[in-house]
């Protein structure tokens, strides 16, 4: 069941992003992105970071162009 205030280690959050949203993300791109804040937002139980699955799922869909139907598709301003 879909849970989405569950909490998963960094391994498991890269694990998470690329199977739910296809997204490639390692371990340690998701430590290297916290330390520059262009991650997802997390929660520390100690020394352990903690990735919510809803922001996890937030910052993915953020990750994401808007649709586009050819390669000359200019981005939106």
């Amino acid at each position: 069941m879909y849970d989405p205030d569950r909490m998963l280690r960094r391994a498991d959050a890269a694990t998470y992003l690329q199977a739910r949203h296809g997204l490639p993300c390692a371990m340690q791109t998701l430590a290297r992105k916290a330390v520059e804040g262009t991650g997802p937002l997390y929660h520390l139980s100690g020394r352990f970071p903690l990735y919510r699955v809803a922001d996890l799922d937030a910052w993915a869909a953020q990750q994401l162009s808007a649709p586009r139907r050819s390669t000359s598709d200019r981005a939106a301003a």
